[in-house]
């Protein structure tokens, strides 16, 4: 038989499976079915088979009674399931053919019917996805733990070139991906009193909610192996207060049920009054708690003691958001179970290993004192314990040392102001780990030596680096077709597995004929990428010109705004009649500012008035195209990074942990400009310095410049082309003469501090952004470069990652799949 016979022959029987699902579970008439039930009926033959090997995998560890990593983030972005499940389970072949062969939708269609998963917001919830992924590839045994958000963060619209936050409603139609879990559920309290009684309490809790499981199947790649992710869900104790409701009062009734179900209903609600930080700190220890006490009941199913728990169990803290772990551990197991203090710590600190995701210190996550007494009283006391025996412990090594006692104390006491005295999350998370990692090698050096230097003092042997990575199943192979089918045919198909065998790029970067497929597959991306832009903002991009891409969270150390400066300045080059020897170029914006946030929401208003002005102006028509794509998320970045040209990772130097933004663009062939900060560093030296555009002040001259006095007003005042730019946005050229519009951003920048340096680092981007130019009207040299940025990505896969937490951190290196033992 014929390839395209058996394609045809693969696909009707594939179709006669999918319409028996819409028969029998979509009840739906295959003949007339719309295209959501087409997607539902796929998702549930995709579905079926994960769960007959998700169920093997849960029935092998229990049999083998294996060691497992627990993975504890408030964020897992896994974005769409569907298109995932096909490639792990090798059927979009066959799906595709199904589909075509029957017409109607098509399975691009089909796949896009899927809501993005609402349960995170940026890169520390895709980081988490994309290592469920790698754990899953490469065999480990492995649970995500997690929140089961009803509507996300937000959905972002635009109104008025202002961004507009509505509820994320992706459960609004279910989905066919989770598996709720009716039998498993756990009380998880709050408030109270706690009556202490030597090394035990009880705690007497003055309110209780209900944690649901809902269960996500993760599938790996080349293996039969299926991982869970275990999300939390708040329940009401009972549904309804009926003698409310019988006696007419219905807002009571609804409000008893809402009360306690708040705690999932949004990621990161709004900090900024009380009661959102008490809704946020509530969040952690709801997840918390129900994760570790459905953790130590499937222990004790399996072995029936909890003494040999370091032994069996790993659990991993994503940031700082799940660190009350630390404390709810040791209450599990002195209060509920009876163990001994000092045993139950050395288990604690044998368990627990910890991610930092930051340099600043103001982002380091701290809570009141008065709110931890308030909501989680036994666990306070917990950490006064914690507290006091690692400082004596620290008393008696730097003995006289009162400084360093006060600056490692988990307990911030603010100078003794009673009020105001806070609990250092990350300190509680130092100190209950026997592991704490950055996530690049700048960031590791830059956290020993600054944020956590007094803890790198007195733990030197904690504290290692592992430089985050991204999966190439998803970020390449997934997003970018195009380019997979080439490599495919150079490379052969193990690449996804072995990103190492990218390097055999290399010497295609001066085959001719590679440069121009490579060249036809990144066109054809971008012709994909202008037409959904132009469907969903009605501005129309020219594919040919450079596309110059800046997408992540809005914020003022990821320094959109310095973005926003230079493409003014190119703006009034055109008007000059200076920009002659400049590469036409589309510059595309996209992120979400958190919705208190400010400054970072007139930066996005900001982005749309010059929009508006540029793209209106026929002087700059042909030149300069300025867009912003409106709720930015996991399906639209898998058609925004196979797009890009250029990548925009300009943050200040030493602000950034490391960046997977950074890796997906160069996997998929983009050049990046940026500064040394994060994982730019380590993509510099794996793909070359000669192909990647690095500009800007150092972390070294970055705290020079602030110790020696910095000075934005002298940059402003003595830079024409800068002047020109900053008096163009406070005097209302771009706000229809509104002078007030923006006159924080120009304050922010020349008056009061400049604290992200964006004038020191000005003139340097704008040169760099000229070379820019250069390279891309000299397309030969510009592919070549774009190649070996793709060759030399191998080591930035989440794969490594993962066999690097395996081997160091989680002592599960004999449990990685055949052949990734480090």
């Amino acid at each position: 038989m014929s390839d395209t016979r058996k394609a045809k022959a693969d696909g009707a029987a594939f179709r006669t499976e999918i319409d028996n699902k819409l028969l029998h579970s979509v009840a739906a008439e295959p003949a007339t079915a719309n295209t959501k039930e087409l997607y539902k009926a796929l998702s549930q033959v995709a579905r079926d088979q994960l769960a007959r090997r998700w169920v093997d995998t849960q029935v092998a560890d229990r049999r083998k009674k294996t060691r497992r990593i627990y993975y504890m983030s408030m964020e897992f972005l896994i974005g769409r399931t569907l298109n995932n499940a096909l490639s792990a389970l090798d059927l979009r072949d066959k799906a595709a053919a199904a589909f075509s062969d029957a017409g109607g939708p098509s399975l691009t269609d089909v796949i896009e019917c899927e809501p993005d998963a609402a349960l995170g917001n940026g890169g520390l919830g895709r980081l988490a996805a994309c290592f469920l992924d790698s754990m899953a590839t490469l065999e480990l045994p492995s649970w995500g733990y997690g929140m089961r958000y009803e509507y996300g963060m937000f959905a972002q619209s635009i109104i008025n070139g202002g961004q507009v936050e509505h509820p994320d409603s992706w459960l609004v139609d279910g989905t066919p991906w989770e598996f709720p879990r009716p039998g498993t559920h756990f009380t998880v309290r709050f408030g109270g009193t706690a009556e202490h009684h030597g090394e035990w309490a009880e705690w007497n809790a003055a309110e209780a909610v209900e944690a649901r499981a809902y269960d996500y199947v993760i599938p790996g790649h080349g293996t039969d192996r299926v991982s869970t992710l275990r999300l939390w869900k708040a329940g009401a104790p009972a549904q309804i207060d009926l003698n409310a409701f019988n006696s007419g009062d219905y807002a009571r009734a609804a409000e008893f049920k809402n009360r306690f179900e708040n705690i999932s209903w949004v990621l990161y609600p709004n900090d900024s009054t009380p009661a959102g930080r008490e809704l946020r700190l509530r969040q952690e220890y709801f997840f918390v708690a129900a994760s570790l006490q459905d953790i130590l009941f499937h222990h004790l199913e399996e072995y029936g003691s909890l003494h040999n728990l370091a032994d069996q169990v790993a659990i991993h803290l994503n940031d700082t958001h799940p660190a009350i772990s630390v404390a709810e551990l040791m209450r599990l197991l002195c209060d509920d179970y009876g163990m001994l203090w000092a045993d139950a710590w050395s288990q604690c600190r044998r368990i627990f290993s910890y991610t930092n995701h930051t340099l600043m210190p103001e982002a380091l996550e701290t809570w009141p004192v008065g709110l931890m007494h308030y909501l989680l009283p036994r666990h306070l006391r917990i950490i006064f314990r914690i507290n006091q025996e690692f400082l004596s412990e620290v008393a008696q090594r730097f003995p006289g040392d009162i400084d360093l006692i006060r600056r490692v104390s988990i307990i911030d006491d603010a100078d003794g102001n009673e009020d105001n005295k806070r609990v250092r999350m990350a300190y509680l998370s130092i100190i209950g780990s026997h592991r704490v990692n950055g996530v690049s090698q700048l960031h590791s050096d830059l956290m020993v030596k600054t944020i956590f230097a007094d803890f790198a003092r007195l733990y030197p042997n904690r504290f290692h680096n592992k430089t985050n990575g991204v999966t190439p199943r998803r970020w390449l192979a997934q997003a970018n077709p195009g380019l997979s089918g080439l490599l495919d045919e150079r490379l052969g198909k193990d690449w996804r597995l072995d990103l190492d065998r990218l390097q055999g790029l290399r010497p295609l970067a001066d085959d001719e004929g590679f440069r121009t497929a490579f060249a036809a597959a990144k066109r054809s991306n971008k012709l994909r990428l202008a037409d959904y832009i132009k469907r969903e903002t009605g501005v129309a991009l020219n594919p040919d010109s450079l596309f110059d891409i800046q997408v992540k969270r809005i914020h003022e150390y990821k320094r959109q705004l310095l973005n926003v400066l230079h493409v003014i300045t190119r703006y009034n080059a055109i008007l000059h009649g200076l920009a002659d020897d400049a590469a036409p170029r589309c510059v595309i914006f996209a992120g979400k500012a958190a919705s208190s946030y400010y400054m970072a929401k007139q930066v996005i208003r900001l982005i749309h008035d010059v929009a508006t002005v540029i793209n209106n102006d026929p002087r700059a028509n042909e030149q300069l195209k300025v867009v912003f794509v409106p709720n930015y998320g996991v399906s639209v970045a898998e058609l925004i990074m196979p797009s890009a040209d250029l990548s925009e990772q300009i943050s200040t130097a030493g602000t950034e942990a490391s960046g997977t933004g950074n890796m997906k663009f160069s996997l998929n062939g983009a050049l990046t400009i940026g500064t040394e900060d994060g994982a730019n560093i380590e993509i510099r030296d794996n793909v070359g310095g000669e192909n990647i555009f690095i500009f800007g002040n150092s972390t070294p001259q970055v705290e020079a410049i602030r110790k020696s006095g910095y000075d934005p007003r002298s940059i402003y005042l003595n830079n024409a082309a800068l002047n020109e730019t900053l008096n163009k946005i406070d005097g209302g050229f771009f706000s229809t003469g509104d002078r007030k519009r923006y006159h924080d951003i120009f304050n922010t920048l020349v008056n009061y501090g400049d604290h992200y340096l964006l004038l020191a680092d000005y003139a340097d981007y704008v040169a760099t952004q000229s070379r820019v130019d250069k390279l891309y009207l000299s397309p030969t040299e510009w592919q070549r470069k774009a190649i070996l940025n793709v060759a030399g990505m191998g080591t930035f896969s989440s794969d490594r990652t993962i066999r690097d937490y395996a081997v160091d951190t989680w002592n599960m290196g004999s449990l990685l799949k055949k052949g990734w033992n480090a």
